[in-house]
């Protein structure tokens, strides 16, 4: 799993690649710390590289949510694949999230 983070034009930009299974998600929650500390912002998240998610996978993507929106910002989930966005239809997560 890996997690490039950029502000493209203006707008903070993770690239997320690989499986984001229960032992990438330590790795993934840490690499994933210059976004929260930013959950004030638009954050996107491009998928379109992401494999797999597992559960864990998905409750750092819904921590991510959340502190965006304590903080006024928001989360849009770009690019992602029909597999990976099909886990996020079966668990309800597709009405927590607005997709590109």
């Amino acid at each position: 799993m890996k997690l490039e983070i950029n502000t493209i034009d203006g707008v903070l930009t993770g690239k997320v690649s690989g499986r984001l299974d229960t032992a990438a998600a330590t790795t993934f929650a840490k690499d994933m710390e210059p976004l929260m500390e930013n959950a004030d912002k638009k954050i996107v998240l491009e998928c379109s590289e992401l494999e797999y998610i597992s559960s864990s996978g998905l409750r750092l993507f819904l921590t991510l949510r959340k502190a965006t929106m304590a903080k006024g910002g928001d989360v849009i989930l770009k690019g992602m694949t029909a597999s990976v966005k099909q886990v996020f239809t079966i668990t309800g997560f597709n009405s927590l999230f607005t997709f590109e």
